[in-house]
């Protein structure tokens, strides 16, 4: 198939190998199993085991190479023939100014080189070739740069479309002219060409010139002629020839001033005499003497042939200058290095472009022989011009290889430092034993040290053969697919005969172009001359191997990354041999001296392995006998003069022949009076001329120093025969005698020195080594055995027997066999012993069990043996049956009676076995049934009296057997009798048990699996204790309270410390602290006893006391938040948001003196107390205003009145159980009672009546003066949802509101009246006036200290309000806190309304959607905190829902406080969400409570 065609036609595929891991192992040994198949083809691929993947090692990051641009249609030989023949022709036009354009035939370029061919026209033949050209260097291979002077932008623009010519074109060019007369003549036929400026036909010009050239002209002085018409004298410049030239045919563009030297109008008569013609040798009519521009030489125009009708404009040159440049060589060919430096992954992004954007499609979806058919087909092309790059040659000594390598560099993993030692390791394997390269000892990369190959789609490897025609691996790390070419070695001459037929232009030239790795020749055309060509595409993780002399070239599929390195084995060595003649013909350099090579491993045989040897014993013989001629040829020439040079220790281009390049080691001829060089003694004649009395030779080894060296090999060649003999002497026993042990080792051991292949007499021998140590290890084990008595059965009798003929069988002689025949003789006597032993009946259990032990001790097995051991088996096992059900013995478990009867299946059967697993098989049914019944009686729900138990107890104790079950029952009911004592005990006592002791009598008698009458009374008393506790802590505690109802009940011991008190409550309310009398400082021991909880309430009290004055003096000492110039950062005093309240809205607690946010806590509601009641109060009686504030760290419970306490009082008494909270409760009315005697004291004294009744006077007075109308006050009771009610800290006397009840007006009615409520008391505020009574201090300090007495109990008293309105008349009123209370009211009645209304149409769509039932499953998921019962629970969550869907129509939420807790909780219990609503309507944003901790106060009227 000729390269032109269309369809590339894909060779046959070379054969692939896969080898097992057993094969795999050995590598070059495994190629050499292989070599008779795979040199056929010249190539093949291996694929390892498929989990052998070696890990990638280049250190990705820090790789980075410069890459080869490879021009793909330069690279096919046939086509740069024919690229090069365009070039000629277009250099041909362009040195005179005009350009090519190659016309198109049936929308081809016409093929300019076939069609020269065809006429047999070789226009530009030189007939002087340059046959001198450097010869090839391996450092440098496939890195020959370009020259700078070559145009590849001349090929391109010449296959650009020629224009057609236009009117005016015609009118200036007189060719185009005469072609539209006449038609197109011989001269332009077949070339589309567009004269510049020029009227001069060159090509017959140069048709009709002589082939010699003439002499190159003298410098003359240049006449150019100037724009003005003035005349110039300037001295030419005294360039050479081709200097000129090549300043001229590369110019950017033709000159276009006339360049033509004139001698006219000089007056100096030697510039006349210079200027005559060439031609004619004359000098007249100088105005048609035309100067060359390249060599100065002179021509009339009409001297010309053709003659030139008139001068030539730009640049001309002479016939003979455009034939020396068109004749000129072309420089040898090779591959541009890059500009552009890349990384792995900038040359992956840039390949992965390119064959995406080139086939137009993702790239792993190009098949592969699209790739391979659109490759050949560009490499054929000279139409398109396609580039492409490939990281060649990379060394891996510089870059790092792919594969793992053991070096100092970095630490290697165990998986890394498996695969670094690996002999496919391809840094391994040029070093392997086997391989010849190991014993040189430089780094030759390429060869020992591999070369990196990045390659992307199109790049490629042209035709070559190995270096020195060694064997090659290329190892394919990653990547998309290697597509390989290969030619046999026995078709290599073919091969090269067939492209030096094809293309002689190029080898003309360069002689060792394949070497040079630069050129390709289609497969098909190859084939199609008879050349034998495989290929492969080598995927990912396989292996390529080249045989030696086999061509091989490829390109890549894509994008990937592939390592390759030379090896030789023992059988290359006549092939590099052969290799080196062959470089000697073609005067190539060396890598390596291949006689150096042989010489090493001659001096060293024993460290060359056998087969090794071998071939070198035959290459140096060879080597020794063309030594031997070429001395003596030497001596025949008259040269005796010798030396000896250790050509070793020289560099190798100073021991190179000057006439062949090869690399001399044995010996070189070299001269005296010539040092610089010298020759091999293959060309002796060609040295110098100097005579041969002044020659020597310089030698390495004598000829009798050859001769020993070849001895030692043949003698280490042949040591394997000898060795051989002597093992088969010894393993066939053929002279009589047995070879001892030690005799058989020294011989595998002489095998192991001498490294002698592995061979089946080896092997023989070493399987007879094996046998015979394990024969012996065998029989050692079995007579120390039997003579240290050890009881351990080695082998049987018959196995005896035939290890005793084993060992009689080998052939080697062992003293143990005599120990092993005297082990025979005493095994036999033990068993006629035995045999006369179970022949009496009825057998002895001793003596069968003394029989049974000595056979143990024998270390061997009888075949009566095992008869003998089922008679002892049958006896012990009647032993055990026999202990286990005899009356006096321990009762056995049920497992162990299972255990007995599971061995008696197992034991040889016989009457007396039978009758005892009969006997064992009742009575475990029996103990079972009752363990079963036992069993229920635990389990059961209904639980059986004691009684019961006690009768199924008594029955199971005649059963001979431990039952687990019973046994428990046994312990359940003893534990139950003591329970029953218990609670016998503990009511029959001098006190009222405690709860928690019956609390504990319950929970155990629960657990009881009997009956107990006493159980349920104990229950009954419990769940009544429960009940009051649960009363009493609904009448105390707040909802959702954070303490417990004994911290309530009890006084607070540390009142006094701040710090500790409110430290105390956070943890409460994050349920850090759970102690109920850590404050009262006692154990739950002490709690049993009425006289400690007594005591220590005593002493609560007085440290209660005693606590609040300190904390009172520490909380007045710190500067209030309402001064103008204190700020947040200087006061001291905390929220319970854990911020400095500071500025308007700050209340102080009238009992510990802090300040608050009056938006964070619960703060009382001036309406509720004007509310209007018979007898109404005047507004004006600001004393009698809802002012009083404590803090929830202060009024820690609801407060109810004495009367309720009192109720709960009666109620503890019919308790027959003791509680804690019962006591405390006591001890807390009692000091109600107390500090109740002491206030009434106090009220009716005769200073303070007279101050009450100048109170009711006044009140009176401002009752009864005339006021303008006004509008009524409408001053409705706050409801019991309204989270400013729950917690308030004042205490409301009785008469105005129901104790603990409910108001039953609704958010709208409030909202009718209250904002002309708010601006009635904000206007009576200038008209306050006071103090309205004057107190001494002698009365009011005792009723302060009782007013402080009384805000520390958690009980309301009607004496305490009466108490608090008698100081407060004494003092001016506190208009700013009335002021704060007004502003937050106002704030928090803004926020209601909108939550009315919002609950108001909430309520409407209910009612309009007919009463939808309640969806169950939402039920279920609302928490349990809003599905509480009762309408209060309902209106909260229609509320909390309400806030979520009218956004900005609930009342504005503050955002949390910096620092402050996110989660917080409104005074329903009830999570209201933060920051639901932002909106500055009133001077504080809400009064919704935003505490940190849900502890809500309310006064008991508004309490539910």
């Amino acid at each position: 198939m000729e390269p032109g065609s269309d369809d590339f036609l894909p060779p046959p595929e070379c054969p692939v190998f896969e080898p097992s891991w057993a094969e795999f192992r050995d590598p070059l040994g495994y190629i050499a199993k292989i070599r008779p198949i795979a040199e056929k083809s010249g190539i093949c691929k291996i694929r390892p085991p498929a989990d052998w993947q070696p890990p990638f090692a280049v250190e990705v990051d820090n790789f980075r190479f410069t890459p080869r641009i490879q021009r793909l249609n330069e690279l096919e030989a046939q086509t740069r023939v024919k690229l090069n023949y365009l070039d000629q022709i277009a250099k041909f036009w362009e040195i005179q100014g005009s350009s090519l354009k190659i016309p198109n035939v049936e929308r081809r370029i016409l093929d300019l080189y076939s069609l020269s061919k065809q006429c047999n026209t070789r226009p530009f033949d030189n007939e002087e070739k340059d046959k001198e050209y450097k010869p090839h260097s391996i450092p440098l291979r496939q890195s020959v740069q370009p020259s700078k002077f070559n145009s590849y932008g001349r090929r391109a623009k010449r296959l650009q479309p020629d224009p057609e010519p236009t009117e005016e074109d015609i009118e200036k060019n007189p060719e185009l002219k005469k072609l539209q007369i006449y038609g197109a003549g011989p001269k332009m036929m077949g070339l589309g060409l567009m004269a510049k400026d020029k009227t001069l036909r060159k090509k017959e010009l140069l048709c009709s010139l002589p082939d010699k050239e003439g002499p190159d002209c003298p410098p003359t002085v240049v006449v150019k002629e100037e724009s003005g018409g003035d005349m110039k004298v300037e001295p030419a410049s005294p360039k050479t020839y081709l200097e000129s030239k090549e300043e001229l045919s590369h110019s950017p563009e033709p000159c276009t001033k006339m360049t033509m030297r004139l001698r006219r109008n000089h007056s100096n008569a030697q510039f006349i005499e210079s200027y005559v013609c060439r031609m004619c040798s004359r000098g007249d009519e100088d105005d048609k003497l035309l100067l060359c521009d390249g060599c100065d030489d002179n021509y009339h125009i009409f001297c010309l042939l053709p003659p030139l009708p008139e001068i030539p404009k730009g640049v001309w040159r002479c016939p003979k200058c455009v034939m020396a440049e068109c004749k000129r060589p072309p420089e040898a060919f090779g591959f541009e290095q890059a500009t552009r430096e890349y990384t792995l992954q900038s040359f992956g992004e840039m390949a992965d472009s390119f064959k995406a954007d080139y086939f137009n499609m993702p790239v792993h979806m190009v098949p592969t022989e699209l790739v391979e058919k659109e490759f050949w087909r560009l490499v054929n092309s000279i139409e398109e011009d396609v580039t492409v790059e490939y990281g060649a040659d990379i060394h891996s000594k510089e870059f790092g290889s792919g594969f793992p390598v053991s070096d100092s560099k970095r630490h290697l993993t165990p998986e890394e430092e498996e695969y670094a030692t690996s002999g496919w390791n391809l840094n391994v394997m040029p070093v392997l034993e086997q391989s010849v390269l190991c014993h040189i000892n430089a780094d030759i990369s390429g060869m020992k040290v591999p070369w990196l190959y990045v390659g992307m789609v199109f790049s490629a490897f042209c035709w070559h053969i190995e270096d020195h025609w060694s064997y090659s691996i290329n190892y394919l790390h990653w990547g998309e697919p290697k597509t390989w070419y290969g030619v046999p070695s026995l078709a290599a001459e073919h091969l090269e005969e067939v492209m030096k037929k094809l293309t002689p232009e190029l080898f003309d030239s360069q002689p060792d172009l394949l070497h040079q790795l630069v050129t390709l020749m289609n497969p098909n055309t190859l084939m199609s001359h008879g050349v034998p060509v495989v290929r492969t595409n080598q995927c990912a993780g396989e292996f390529v191997i080249t045989f030696p002399r086999a061509y091989h070239s490829g390109f890549n599929q894509g994008y990937n990354f592939a390592e390759a390195v030379n090896f030789c084995t023992a059988d290359w060595l006549p092939a590099g041999r052969q290799c080196i003649e062959h470089y000697r013909r073609l005067r190539r350099y060396c890598v390596f001296s291949h006689e150096e090579l042989i010489c090493k491993m001659a001096a060293c045989p024993e460290k060359l392995d056998l087969n090794l040897a071998a071939a070198v014993h035959k290459e140096m013989f060879i080597m020794v006998q063309e030594e031997r001629r070429l001395r003596k040829a030497l001596l025949e020439k008259g040269i005796t003069e010798a030396e000896r040079e250790a050509f070793e220790l020289l560099p190798d281009d100073e021991r190179q022949c000057i006439k062949c390049k090869t690399t001399c080691f044995l010996s070189a001829l070299a001269c005296y009076d010539c040092p610089d060089g010298l020759v091999c003694l293959s060309h002796i004649n060609d040295l110098c001329k100097c005579s041969s009395s002044r020659q020597y030779l310089r030698y390495r080894y004598t000829l009798d120093e050859l001769p020993a060296m070849l001895h030692k090999l043949k003698v280490r060649a042949e040591s394997f025969d000898t060795w051989a003999n002597k093992v088969r002497v010894a393993l066939e026993v053929e002279d009589g005698r047995k070879r001892s042990l030690e005799e058989l080792r020294a011989l595998e051991s002489e095998a192991r020195e001498r490294r002698f292949p592995s061979s089946e007499l080896l092997q023989r021998l070493k399987n007879c080594l094996s046998e015979a140590e394990a024969c012996v290890s065998r029989a050692l084990g079995l007579v120390s055995g039997q003579e240290a008595g050890v009881a351990d059965v080695q082998m049987t009798l018959a196995e005896l027997r035939a290890f005793l003929d084993q060992m009689s069988n080998l052939p080697c002689a062992m003293h143990q066999i005599g120990d092993v025949r005297g082990v025979l003789e005493q095994v036999e006597a033990y068993q006629a012993e035995v045999c006369e032993a179970l022949a009496s009946l009825p057998p002895s259990p001793a003596l069968l069990q003394a029989l049974l032990e000595r056979g143990r001790q024998l270390g061997v097995e009888v075949p009566e043996a095992q008869e003998l051991q089922q008679q002892v088996e049958q006896a012990r096992w009647l032993d055990e049956v026999k202990r286990t059900l005899a009356p006096p013995a321990r009762r056995g478990t049920l497992a162990v009676m299972r255990g007995l009867l599971l061995a008696g299946a197992s034991v040889a059967p016989s009457p007396a076995v039978d009758k005892a697993r009969a006997e064992l098989q009742e009575l475990l049914t029996i103990a079972e049934r009752w363990e079963e019944k036992a069993h229920l009686c635990l389990e059961a729900r209904q639980k059986h009296p004691p009684a019961t138990l006690e009768a199924i107890i008594y029955e199971a104790e005649n059963i001979p057997v431990h039952l687990p079950n019973i046994q428990a029952l046994k312990e359940a009911l003893a534990k139950a009798r003591a329970w029953i004592a218990d609670v016998d005990e503990i009511q029959n006592g001098d006190h009222y048990p405690c709860l928690d002791d019956l609390e504990g009598l319950v929970a155990v008698g629960r657990d009881l699996p009997v009956g107990l009458e006493e159980l349920r009374q104990l229950e009954l008393q419990v769940l009544t204790a429960h009940s009051w506790r649960e009363k009493a802590s609904k009448t105390f505690l707040k909802k959702n309270s954070c303490y417990t109802l004994l911290e309530v009940l009890c006084p607070c011991a540390d009142a006094g410390s701040d710090s500790t008190k409110r430290s105390r409550w956070m943890e409460k309310e994050l349920g850090l602290y759970k102690s109920d009398t850590e404050l009262l400082g006692l154990s739950a021991q002490d709690l049993r006893d009425p006289g400690s909880v007594i005591v220590a309430f005593k002493e609560g009290e007085q440290k209660e006391k005693e606590g609040i004055l300190r904390l009172r003096r520490a909380n007045s000492a710190k500067p209030s938040p309402l001064a103008a110039l204190t700020s947040a950062a200087s006061a001291s005093s905390l929220c319970v948001c854990g911020q400095v309240p500071a500025g308007a809205g700050a209340l102080r607690c009238d009992l510990c003196q802090d300040w608050f946010h009056g938006r964070c806590v619960s703060v009382p509601r001036l309406l509720n107390s004007l509310r209007p009641s018979p007898p109404s109060s005047p507004l004006l009686a600001w004393w009698e205003w809802d002012t009083k504030f404590l803090c929830p760290l202060c009024m820690r419970s609801r407060r109810p009145r004495l009367e309720t306490i009192l109720a709960l009082l009666v109620a503890l008494q019919r308790l027959p159980v003791r509680l804690p909270e019962g006591e405390a409760l006591q001890c807390l009315t009692e000091r109600a009672i107390s500090w109740q005697g002491r206030a009434r004291q106090a009220l009716a004294s005769e200073d303070v009546s007279a101050l009450m009744g100048r109170l009711t006077d006044l009140r009176q007075r401002l009752q009864a003066e005339p006021r303008s109308p006004e509008p009524p006050i409408l001053l409705p009771s706050a409801p019991a949802s309204d989270p400013l009610r729950e917690g308030s800290g004042k205490d409301m006397p009785k008469a105005q509101g129901l104790e603990n009840g409910d108001s039953v007006t609704s958010p709208e009615k409030v909202a009718a009246g209250e904002g002309s409520d708010l601006e009635l008391l904000s206007s009576l505020l200038p008209q306050l006036t006071g103090p309205v009574l004057e107190l001494p201090e002698a009365t009011r300090a005792p009723l302060e200290e009782l007013m402080l007495e009384g805000d520390l109990l958690e009980v309301t008293l009607d004496e305490n309000h009466s108490i608090w309105q008698l100081l407060q008349a004494g003092r001016p009123p506190d208009l700013q806190r009335v002021c704060t209370l007004l502003e937050l009211e106002k704030a928090e009645r803004h926020g209601s309304r909108g939550r009315g209304r919002a609950l108001e149409r909430r309520r409407r769509r209910k009612v309009d959607r007919g009463g939808e039932g309640d969806d169950p499953a939402r039920e279920e998921l609302e928490p349990k905190r809003v599905r509480s019962s009762g309408p209060e629970a309902e209106e909260a969550q229609e509320e909390e829902e309400l806030e979520e869907e009218t956004g900005a129509e609930g009342p504005p939420q503050p955002l949390p406080a910096t620092g402050s807790p996110s989660t917080r909780e409104n005074q329903n219990g009830l999570e209201s969400a933060p920051g639901a609503s932002s909106g500055p309507s009133a001077p504080f944003s809400t009064l919704t409570p935003r505490l940190p901790v849900p502890c809500p106060q309310q006064p008991p009227q508004q309490q539910s």
